[in-house]
């Protein structure tokens, strides 16, 4: 019986139960909000909107997005690259492994994910090559 009860509990219980409590934060959030400009009016009390806008996030550089592609490369290689390692030692010392993970599924894993961190990594030089120009554009918009 909990062969059944856990993967559901796992898999539907506990993402939905996840996505109710954040949406209820942000209701919550948005109610007080409103609830401190109603006092506010009521009250004829000048209101700074400024204050109530914080989920506008600030623009994002070239170097900022070039810098998350490099984050994520080096993450998705390095999994990529430990994911074909463990599946090199399962091969190897079938003792320590449950089989089946380690002969199918970790080498297709590690294949992906090296595929796709290499990907990025060609992806940020490229970037960083021909964005040379747009980025110093920036930083010399940025100092002044």
């Amino acid at each position: 019986m909990e062969d059944i009860i856990i993967p559901i509990f796992i898999c539907v219980v506990l993402p939905v139960t996840i996505v109710w409590l954040v949406a209820r934060t942000k209701q919550n959030e948005t109610n007080r909000k409103a609830e401190i400009m109603l006092k506010a009016i009521e009250s004829g009390a000048s209101i700074d909107m400024e204050q109530f806008n914080t989920g506008k996030k600030s623009p994002r550089t070239i170097k900022q997005d070039l810098l998350e592609k490099l984050n994520g490369a080096c993450i998705t290689t390095f999994m990529g690259v430990a994911f074909l390692a463990w599946a090199v030692v399962g091969y190897f010392h079938p003792e320590y492994t449950d089989g089946r993970f380690f002969n199918h599924l970790a080498p297709i894993a590690g294949g992906v994910l090296l595929a796709v961190g290499i990907g990025l990594f060609i992806s940020y030089f490229a970037g960083k090559k021909l964005l040379a120009k747009e980025i110093e554009a920036e930083e010399k918009n940025l100092e002044k």
